[in-house]
């Protein structure tokens, strides 16, 4: 998600740790260590959003989309347990429902939630990151949009040409060289070029990941 203005922070949370993006500046991965050290959590801000890591999210197109079944629509498309809170959000660019748990991102998730607070002292917005995926698609101008973080063993991508959404997935990958599989998978169902595409990363990449992907896409892209 494209952060704009000083007085905003986005923060993802992982397993492992956090990283954070401040207008401009954008940190890499920090342990849960940091919390209690980190000056940027210890300000207020404007806007604060929050992501979490899981793949237990899924669409519901708004036609089909009930409030009451949500837990239950969430449970046939993922493994949840029974201390998952369900939540759901809607997307009315995409006619859908977004319906989640983030329950995944454990009491890391929650000390940055009940933390880094706005100006006027209310907490910020804590959505998964494929939320934020989906968000950031109206931030790439092109044509074919390839959106994508990797964390904690999961690649997250997005995948859309123009407004047609076509994909919206977590894949589970130990390595980024299966992630960069999954990817490729991707663009060959849809009979998308890479050569002639750009990809963006939410999350930081190392320099060998970078240049992996560059031996393949146009360019490799941050969304800040």
């Amino acid at each position: 998600m494209q952060v704009t203005g000083s007085n905003s922070i986005s923060l993802q949370v992982s397993l492992n740790g956090f990283s954070l993006n401040i207008g401009c500046a954008r940190s890499g991965w920090l342990g849960a260590d940091r919390v209690f050290t980190c000056e940027e959590l210890r300000r207020r801000y404007d806007s604060v959003d929050i992501a979490v890591f899981t793949p237990k999210f899924t669409l519901i197109p708004s036609g089909f989309f009930s409030a009451a079944t949500a837990r239950t629509m969430l449970s046939e498309t993922v493994t949840l347990d029974d201390s998952d809170v369900v939540n759901y959000v809607e997307l009315p660019e995409l006619g859908a429902y977004a319906v989640y748990s983030v329950s995944d991102g454990g009491t890391l998730s929650s000390m940055l939630y009940n933390a880094v607070l706005r100006t006027d002292g209310s907490r910020g917005n804590i959505f998964p990151e494929q939320y934020y995926l989906l968000k950031s698609l109206a931030d790439v101008s092109d044509y074919n949009k390839i959106v994508a973080s990797y964390a904690d063993g999961y690649l997250y991508l997005v995948v859309a040409q123009g407004r047609t959404l076509l994909l919206c997935n977590a894949f589970k990958a130990a390595d980024f060289t299966t992630a960069e599989y999954f990817i490729f998978m991707v663009m060959r169902k849809f009979q998308l070029n890479p050569e002639v595409s750009s990809i963006w990363f939410r999350t930081p990449l190392s320099g060998e990941e970078e240049m992996s992907l560059y031996n393949y896409f146009k360019s490799v892209e941050t969304l800040l």
